[in-house]
């Protein structure tokens, strides 16, 4: 009975100490203007989680170095932390930016050059940023993206994503980030007929200017999605804005909430 409960036991913890949570967050104008007290809040708010994805770090005004300053926030914090950055984006006709990746290297190896969307740079604005990983000689690939806003149509973009699995044909892809259009829109049919699910439906990730009727969130705009070679475990969002007394507080933080995904490679 007790070489069964042995058993049993390491079984569960093998189960829980194989999972990852992925956090993926528009962090509005990552950059010079956030105040240090505003990236220990940052780190307090990711400090649980073993890979970030973030959007939105700005291409000047010193967006490299508040990357670096949350890395060096977050190892003061129990764990150590290693990051990589991109070039900034290709995009001629609006804001280009850069992404970032930040992760728990006792928890995950990068694998080679992260990279910015070669091929179709020219058909979509802010190209996305692609980050391989090793999990227990298991590989993944989070595939980090801004869209352009919804005014100026974001499916005209997203509808290139469909191509990407094929473009990448070894590797295990992770969309996440800011789409700006909601998972239920048309755009995203091929992915998801490809196996690709969003981790969130109904949900709304963006902060309102102010708070209307008792609601505080506007649109449904990010999401993570994962293929069949990725098993959902849980999943979530992370309402910091009850952080803080007014909206308008919790914006000087972001227009967005973070989003993640506990998961484990099959």
């Amino acid at each position: 009975m007790k070489k069964w409960l042995v058993i049993i036991c390491f079984l569960f913890s093998a189960t829980i100490f194989s999972q990852l949570k992925l956090v993926s967050w528009n962090i509005e104008n990552f950059g010079k203007s956030k105040s240090d007290v505003e990236i220990n809040f940052i780190a307090n708010t990711l400090k649980s989680y073993d890979i970030i994805a973030i959007q939105e770090v700005v291409a000047g005004d010193g967006g490299v170095q508040t990357v670096a300053k949350l890395a060096d926030e977050l190892n003061r914090k129990g764990s150590r932390w290693d990051y990589v950055i991109s070039d900034p984006t290709s995009s001629s006709s609006y804001k280009t930016e850069r992404y970032a990746f930040i992760w728990k290297t006792a928890c995950v190896k990068k694998i080679g050059k992260a990279w910015l969307e070669k091929k179709y740079h020219l058909e979509i604005d802010r190209e996305p940023f692609f980050c391989t990983f090793d999990y227990n000689s298991k590989q993944f690939t989070v595939v980090n993206f801004h869209a352009i806003t919804k005014s100026k149509q974001p499916e005209t973009e997203i509808k290139y994503f469909k191509f990407l699995p094929a473009e990448y044909p070894g590797l295990n892809l992770i969309f996440a980030g800011d789409f700006n259009c909601p998972q239920s829109h048309t755009v995203f049919n091929p992915l998801k007929k490809m196996g690709y699910n969003p981790i969130l439906v109904n949900q709304k990730t963006s902060l309102k200017k102010r708070c209307e009727n008792g609601q505080y969130l506007s649109s449904e705009f990010d999401n993570i999605f994962y293929s069949q070679k990725v098993k959902k475990n849980n999943y979530g969002v992370i309402l910091f804005y009850k952080n803080f007394k007014t909206l308008e507080d919790a914006r000087v933080i972001s227009d967005h909430i973070p989003i993640w995904l506990e998961f484990s490679i099959n």
